[in-house]
C-alpha cells in the first residue's frame, strides 16, 4: 500500500471547537478525508458539514459505524461516551483516533484495548504534544541533563465555564457524569509526557481543590520514581505562565507550556568557581515547523493504519493505560468520583 497515496476516510463524533480545529490540521495530511460527521442534532450536523465540506451527516453514532462511507472516526463526544463508542465503532471494524482521555478510567480503557485487538483495528488516543517535533527534540536532547532529577509541568488555565458554574449554572466541563473536571481535562497533558518519558512512578501524593459538583478544580501532585521525582500542577480556577523543566545533574531543558510546546531551551548547569568558566549561554533547541499543532496526531494515526501497525509506539495502549491509571489513584486520593467508575 503506498503511503503518500492511499485516502483513509474519516468519520467525525461531535461539533465542537475542538473537531473545528483538528480538522484544520488534519486536512494538512491528504492523506486524510472527511467523509461523515454525527452530532445529536441534524442541525448541528448540517452546520457543521457545511462549514467543513463534508457530504454526509449522521445523528445516530450506531449508524455511523454500521455504515461503509468511513475507514476511521474520529471521536470528539464527551468524555464518559468515549470508551462506549470507540468499542462501537471498533467491533464495526473502524479504527479509532479518540480524544484524550482515552476513557472515564483505567477500567474502561481496558475493555478499548481488548476490542482493538479482538477487532485488529487501530486505536490511539489523541494526545498531540508528544507526537510533535518539539517533543522528538526534546527527547534527543534529553541526554545532555545527564542524570534526571526532577520533572515540572504546570498548566493552569481559568476556564470561561467556571464564571457559568459560579453563576449558578451547570456546565458539562464540571459534571461528573460526564466524567470531566480539572484532571482529565487539563492535567492529563502534565501527566502523559511524564509517562512517555520517564514511565510509572512508584508513589504518588496528591492534594486539589473540589467543587460543589464534586469534580476537582485544581490539583496538585508529586510522584516519586527510584531516583528522581515529578511535581504536576494544574488549574481551571486560575492561570498560571510557569513554564515545564527538566532538570538533570549536568543541566536543564525548559518547555515554555507542556499542553503546545512552542519552545525549548538548554542550559548548561553553572558551574562552581573552579577556573572553569561562565557556562554557554542558554541555547535554544526549538525544531522548526510550518505545519499545525494538531496535523501530527492525525499523521501518526494514519501511519499506523497504513503501516499496518495497531498501535502507535508513543501513543501506545501501554502509555494511555498506565496514564489513566495514575489518574484513577489521584481521583481516589481527591474523593472526585465518577458514576462510570461503577460500570
Amino acid at each position: 500500500m503506498n503511503n503518500k497515496e492511499s485516502k483513509i476516510r474519516f468519520g467525525i463524533i461531535g461539533t465542537n471547537f475542538i473537531s473545528d480545529w483538528v480538522l484544520a490540521g488534519a486536512r494538512q495530511d491528504a492523506r486524510f478525508e472527511a467523509t461523515a460527521v454525527c452530532s445529536r442534532t441534524q442541525a448541528a450536523a448540517g452546520a457543521f458539514a457545511s462549514r467543513h465540506g463534508i457530504a454526509h451527516t449522521f445523528t445516530s453514532a450506531e449508524a455511523m459505524a454500521a455504515s461503509p462511507l468511513i475507514d476511521a472516526v474520529y471521536i470528539a463526544s464527551p468524555n464518559f461516551l468515549h470508551a462506549e463508542q470507540s468499542i462501537m465503532f471498533m467491533n464495526r471494524g473502524k479504527h479509532v483516533l479518540c480524544e484524550k482521555p482515552l476513557a472515564s478510567n483505567a477500567a474502561e480503557a481496558r475493555r478499548m484495548i481488548e476490542a482493538a485487538g479482538r477487532n485488529n483495528v487501530v486505536l490511539m488516543e489523541a494526545m498531540k504534544p508528544v507526537l510533535t517535533p518539539n517533543f522528538r527534540a526534546l527527547v534527543a536532547n534529553l541526554h545532555r541533563v545527564g542524570k534526571v532529577r526532577r520533572y515540572f509541568a504546570c498548566y493552569c488555565q481559568y476556564s470561561s465555564r467556571y464564571d457559568k458554574l459560579k453563576a449558578g449554572e451547570l456546565p458539562n466541563a464540571f459534571r461528573p457524569d460526564y466524567s470531566n473536571g480539572a484532571l482529565v481535562d487539563i492535567g492529563v497533558y502534565t501527566i502523559y509526557p511524564m509517562v512517555v518519558l520517564f514511565g510509572r512512578p512508584q508513589r504518588i501524593t496528591a492534594d486539589g481543590l473540589l467543587l460543589p459538583t464534586g469534580v476537582d478544580g485544581q490539583g496538585a501532585v508529586t510522584f516519586a520514581y527510584e531516583d528522581m521525582g515529578a511535581t504536576v500542577l494544574y488549574s481551571k480556577i486560575a492561570d498560571s505562565s510557569l513554564p515545564t523543566e527538566i532538570q538533570g545533574e549536568t543541566g536543564t531543558i525548559t518547555l515554555d507550556r507542556i499542553n503546545i510546546i512552542g519552545s525549548l531551551r538548554f542550559e548548561e548547569r553553572r558551574r562552581a568557581a573552579s577556573g572553569k568558566g561562565l557556562p554557554p549561554e542558554p541555547e535554544d533547541i526549538s525544531a522548526s515547523t510550518d505545519s499545525d499543532e494538531y496535523y501530527y496526531e492525525v499523521a501518526e494515526f494514519i501511519n499506523v493504519v497504513l503501516d499496518g501497525r495497531r498501535e502507535s509506539a508513543v501513543n501506545s495502549h501501554a502509555n494511555s493505560l498506565c496514564t489513566l491509571e495514575i489518574m484513577d489513584e489521584i481521583r481516589r486520593q481527591m474523593g472526585v468520583v465518577y458514576p462510570a467508575d461503577g460500570q
